[in-house]
C-alpha cells in the first residue's frame, strides 16, 4: 500500500487546524477519520506530518563471510543439494540455518540451478 502524497498531508493538516473537525475533513479529502486522527498526533509528536521509513524486513540469517564461502562451495560443487550445502556450511563453521534461508541466500548470489548436460532429453516428442 502506497503511502499517501506529502502534499495530501499538508492539506489535511491544514484543513484540520483551520478548525473543521477530523469527520469533515476525512469527507473533504476521502481518507479515513483514524488517518486524520493518526496525523494529527504525529504533527503534535513530532512537529512533522511526513510518512515513516518503510520496514526493510529480517537481516539475512548469513553474514557476509558466510555468504563468501557459500559461493566458494558453489562452484566447487556446483550440483550440491541444499542439505549438502547446510551439511558443509556447518562444517566449516557457519551458522545452522533452514534449508529455505538456504535456499534464499543461494538465490542471493544469483546461482542458477540448471540440469546436468548427461540428463537424457524428454521422451514425450513435441506436438
Amino acid at each position: 500500500m502506497q503511502a499517501y502524497s506529502q502534499d495530501l498531508r499538508e492539506r489535511v493538516m491544514a484543513a484540520r487546524q483551520a478548525g473543521a473537525s477530523q469527520a469533515a475533513v476525512a469527507a473533504q479529502f476521502s481518507v479515513s477519520v483514524s488517518f486524520v486522527a493518526k496525523l494529527a498526533r504525529r504533527q503534535r509528536l513530532s512537529g512533522g506530518v511526513a510518512a515513516r521509513a518503510g520496514g526493510r524486513g529480517p537481516a539475512p540469517h548469513l553474514g557476509a563471510a558466510s555468504r563468501t564461502q557459500l559461493g566458494d562451495c558453489l562452484r566447487q560443487t556446483p550440483d550440491a543439494t541444499l542439505d549438502e550445502l547446510r551439511t558443509w556450511l556447518a562444517a566449516v563453521g557457519g551458522p545452522a540455518v533452514s534449508r529455505s534461508a538456504l535456499g534464499r541466500a543461494v538465490q542471493a548470489l544469483d546461482w542458477r540451478r540448471k540440469k546436468r548436460a548427461s540428463t537424457p532429453p524428454n521422451a514425450t516428442p513435441p506436438a
